[in-house]
């Protein structure tokens, strides 16, 4: 099996038996792609059915330098996803990148609005209507900053 023809089985597969969007499916393509690059530019003639975990290894730590820690797992989850694939039809027994771990990753806080961003939210707000008033109100519980 070549890489071609099993990245087009899942693709086919991604599309049919999972629904997923075009977009999901072109994410966990591209992160196919990025491997199967990754081998013909280190000249190695690994199938999908033959590679193992330290290549995958490697090609993740080549990555890891120019990706973010959050694009690392995302690709580190889609490789997962596609070898599980592999498994599920019976071409491979086991999954390469079982024992390799996602980097850590921590989570962003959501930005916050200042006083005067809230304010000038609340001055764009009609208080002639009962509709108005409510949001309002409405704004000033969520922000709660002893609005003027």
């Amino acid at each position: 099996m070549t890489w071609k023809d099993a990245l087009t089985d899942y693709q086919y597969f991604l599309k049919i038996e999972r629904g997923l969007s075009e977009n999901s499916i072109k994410s966990y393509s591209h992160d196919i792609q990025k491997l199967i690059n990754y081998l013909e530019t280190q000249e190695l003639k690994e199938s999908p059915i033959d590679i193992h975990g330290e290549i995958i290894e490697r090609f993740i730590y080549d990555s890891a330098k120019t990706v973010a820690p959050r694009s690392q797992a995302r690709m580190i989850s889609g490789l997962r996803n596609f070898f599980d694939y592999l498994i599920f039809e019976e071409y491979r027994k086991e999954n390469p990148t079982d024992l390799i771990e996602a980097p850590k990753i921590g989570r962003k806080l959501p930005d916050t609005l200042s006083e005067l961003e809230i304010n000038m939210i609340i001055a764009q707000i009609d208080l002639s209507t009962a509709e108005g008033e409510r949001n309002k109100v409405m704004i000033e519980i969520l922000y709660s900053c002893g609005l003027r």
